[in-house]
C-alpha cells in the first residue's frame, strides 16, 4: 500500500517498525517521529477473523473524519497527531506521524513485582501518578475523554508520563469504542451480564482507571486481582468481590496492602467497592510518602512499619524444611535481590544485587552501582552478560569489559546465552561467539527479532508491519529454518519468554486483545515443528495464568502458583495438567523462577534460592 505524508510518499520498512498493537503498526520515521499505521481489514494479523475484519473497516470509515476533527492545544504529555497520513490520492487517511518517545517503558511494567523489586521505589511511582494526575484533569478541561485508559496507553520516561494513542480519545460526536477490561468502570456495564460496555466513556470512568492502574502500580495488583475460588472473573466484578474481600486469595508476590495508609485504603475502597466516582483526590498523593523500614527493609507509607517492630529480632529461616512430601533445603540467601538465574550443564548459577553491588554465587563482583530496571542479564560460564538498549557487555574474571552491538526490539536488547555460547542478533544478521571471533549462523530481520536459546537449540521470532516470523537454530552449527507455522497471536505482544529442554522449546507469550491479555504456550521442538498449544486469561489461577516461573523436564513443564506446584504433560498434542504438589506452597509463588538442575528443583525467589525435592 503506498502512504504520503506532507506530499512525500513513504518507503516503510519493516526493520523500522517500532510496535504492533490490536488496531495499528508503529514505524520509525527517523525525524523524531513515528507512523502510526492503521491496519486494513486485510491485515494478516486479522486472518479470516470476520468481526476483527469488520471493526477495523468501521475504524478505518470514522478517522477519516475523526483525525482531522482531533483537538489542539491539549496538555503537554500527551502525544497527540502531528500530520495525517493518507493514500496516493490523498482522500483516505490511513494513519498520522506523532512524536517519538525514547528510552520509554509502559506502564504496565511497573505492576510487575521483578520489575520493581529491580531498583523502582514506590515514590518514583508516586511522582509519576501525580504528573499523571496534571496531565488527565488538563484533559478533561479540554473536554476531552481518554476512554480506553489503561496501562499501556501510558509511557513513562523518568519521572514523567505520557498518554499515547490519541486516536481513540472520546470527544465531540466522536465516542470510545475500545476498552481494556481490567480498567473497564463497572457502571458503565448493562444488565446482559457480561463485560463489554454498555454506556459511553465518561471522565468518571478515566478516573476509576486511574484508580486501578494507581493501585497496580503501588501494590502489583489491581482492584479484581487475586483468585476466589468457584466465581467467575465476571460475576467478581458484578459483585464487586475485589481483593479487599476476605474471601480473596491475595497474590503472594504482590505487595501487602497493609503497606498503604489508611486514607488512601479507604479512598481505593469507596472507588471500587462503594462506586464513589469524580477525580481522584489529590491530597492522597500529595502527601503519600514512603519509607523503608530499618528493621526489616519493607517500604511502605505507614507512621510505623506494618510489618514488623524496630526491636524485633529476626529470625533465620531454618536450612532444611519438611513440609508433607517434599524437602526444601535453602541453597542460598540474600540481604539483596537475586536479579538473574540459569543452569548450564546442570550446574545453578546466580547474580544477586547486595550492598551497591552485583555480585555472582562465589561472591565476586562483576559490576558496581545502584540496581536498574533497565538491565538485562545472561550467565555464561564464569562471564556475566548484561545489555541496555542497542549494546550489551561480556564482563570475565581478569579480562577488560567487551562491548557489543545488538539489536534491540521495543527496548529489549537480543542476545542469549548458553554453556558454549554467546547469541545475538545485530544488523540483521544473527551471531555467534566463535574460536577466532564472531560467526554468522544466518540473516534475520534487523532491529526486530527476539532471541532464545536452550543447551541444544534456540528460538527466534519477529512481528513488524504485515511480516511475522519464527525460526529455529541448531545451537553448534550455522544456518536458519525459518517459515514456522506458529499459531500468531493477532494482538500486541506485550510479554515472551521460552524455556528449553532436549528437543523442546516452551514458547510464552502474552497479548493484548479484546480488552483483555491471554496467555499462550507454545510447544516448539528442534526441527521448528509444533507439538502442542494452550491459551488462558492472565491471573485466572492455572498453571498459564502467569508467564514466568515454569521449567521444563523431559516432556513435562513444572510450572509455579500460589498453591504449589503443577506438573503439565505432553500428551498425544495436548498439554495437560497432571499432578499438583500442594506441600510446596510454602517455598514457591506465582512470581517464584524454577531450574531444573542435577540436585533437583532449584525455587529462585526474591532473595532465597531453594531446592525442592518431592516425593
Amino acid at each position: 500500500m503506498d502512504v504520503y505524508l506532507e506530499g512525500k510518499r513513504l518507503r516503510l520498512n519493516p526493520s523500522k517498525a517500532l510496535g504492533k498493537g490490536g488496531e495499528a503498526d508503529v514505524f520509525d520515521l527517523g525525524d523524531g517521529r513515528v507512523l502510526k499505521l492503521f491496519k486494513p481489514p486485510e491485515h494478516p494479523d486479522h486472518g479470516a477473523l470476520v468481526a476483527e475484519q469488520d471493526a477495523a473497516r468501521a475504524r478505518l470509515v470514522e478517522h477519516q473524519r475523526k483525525l482531522p476533527a482531533f483537538p489542539k492545544h491539549l496538555p503537554p504529555r500527551v502525544v497527540s497527531p502531528q500530520a495525517l497520513a493518507t493514500d496516493k490520492g490523498g482522500g483516505k487517511v490511513v494513519g498520522y506521524a506523532m512524536r517519538k518517545l525514547d528510552a520509554a517503558e509502559p506502564l504496565r511494567r511497573f505492576g510487575e513485582p521483578s520489575f520493581r523489586r529491580a531498583g523502582v521505589p514506590s515514590s518514583r511511582v508516586v511522582t509519576l501518578f501525580q504528573d499523571l494526575h496534571r496531565t488527565l484533569g488538563a484533559l478533561h478541561g479540554s473536554g476531552v475523554v481518554v476512554g480506553d485508559f489503561n496501562d499501556l496507553n501510558v509511557l513513562v520516561i523518568g519521572d514523567e508520563a505520557w498518554l499515547i494513542d490519541a486516536d481513540s480519545f472520546q470527544f465531540g460526536p466522536y465516542l470510545a469504542s475500545v476498552f481494556t477490561e481490567r480498567f473497564l468502570d463497572p457502571l458503565r456495564l448493562g444488565s446482559a451480564g457480561a463485560l463489554v460496555p454498555a454506556r459511553p466513556a465518561s471522565m468518571d470512568s478515566d478516573w476509576y482507571a486511574f484508580g486501578v492502574a494507581l493501585m497496580q502500580s503501588l501494590v502489583c495488583v489491581g482492584p479484581y486481582g487475586g483468585v476466589l475460588p468457584k466465581v467467575t472473573p465476571t460475576e467478581r466484578v458484578l459483585r464487586r468481590l475485589t481483593v479487599f474481600h476476605p474471601d480473596v486469595r491475595y497474590p503472594k508476590p504482590a505487595t501487602p496492602l497493609g503497606v498503604l495508609p489508611d486514607d488512601l485504603l479507604h479512598g481505593l475502597h469507596r472507588v471500587f467497592v462503594e462506586d464513589a466516582r469524580g477525580p481522584f483526590p489529590w491530597p492522597l498523593l500529595e502527601s503519600l510518602r514512603f519509607h523503608v523500614c530499618a528493621s526489616c527493609g519493607v517500604e511502605h507509607a505507614r507512621a510505623t512499619c506494618p510489618t514488623c517492630r524496630p526491636s524485633a529480632v529476626h529470625t533465620p529461616t531454618p536450612v532444611t524444611t519438611v513440609r508433607g512430601q517434599v524437602v526444601a533445603t535453602r541453597l542460598f540467601s540474600t540481604e539483596g535481590v537475586v536479579v538473574h538465574a540459569s543452569v548450564e550443564e546442570g550446574v545453578l548459577r546466580w547474580l544477586v544485587h547486595e550492598r551497591g553491588a552485583w555480585r555472582r554465587e562465589d561472591g565476586a563482583v562483576v559490576l558496581q552501582g545502584p540496581l536498574q530496571a533497565s538491565l538485562t542479564w545472561a550467565i555464561h560460564g564464569a562471564s556475566t552478560l548484561v545489555g541496555q538498549g542497542p549494546e550489551f557487555t561480556v564482563l570475565a574474571p581478569g579480562r577488560r569489559p567487551e562491548r557489543l552491538g545488538v539489536d534491540a526490539p521495543e527496548g529489549r536488547p537480543a542476545f542469549a546465552a548458553n554453556a558454549r555460547h554467546r547469541y545475538w542478533a545485530h544488523a540483521g544478521v544473527l551471531w555467534r561467539d566463535g574460536t577466532y571471533g564472531p560467526e554468522r549462523l544466518g540473516d534475520v530481520l534487523e532491529g526486530q527479532t527476539r532471541l532464545f536459546v536452550g543447551p541444544r537449540f534456540g528460538l527466534g521470532f519477529h512481528r513488524a508491519g504485515a511480516l511475522r516470523d519464527a525460526f529455529v537454530f541448531d545451537a553448534e552449527r550455522p544456518g536458519l529454518k525459518d517459515g514456522l507455522k506458529l499459531p500468531w497471536p493477532s494482538g500486541r505482544l506485550v510479554d515472551a519468554e521460552a524455556v528449553f529442554e532436549g528437543a523442546l522449546c516452551w514458547l510464552l507469550l502474552a497479548e493484548e486483545t479484546a480488552g483483555r491479555t491471554v496467555h499462550h504456550c507454545v510447544v516448539v521442538g528442534a526441527d521448528g515443528g509444533v507439538k502442542a498449544s494452550a491459551t488462558a486469561l492472565a491471573g485466572d489461577g492455572s498453571w498459564l495464568g502467569t508467564l514466568r516461573g515454569k521449567c521444563a523436564a523431559g516432556e513435562a513443564l513444572f510450572a509455579a502458583t500460589d498453591t504449589g506446584l503443577v506438573r503439565v504433560a505432553l500428551q498425544q498434542g495436548q498439554l495437560v495438567p497432571v499432578r499438583e504438589f500442594p506441600d510446596t506452597e510454602p517455598f514457591v509463588d506465582a512470581d517464584t523462577r524454577l531450574l531444573l538442575t542435577t540436585q533437583g528443583l532449584v525455587a529462585v525467589g526474591r532473595q532465597a534460592v531453594t531446592l525442592l525435592r518431592m516425593s
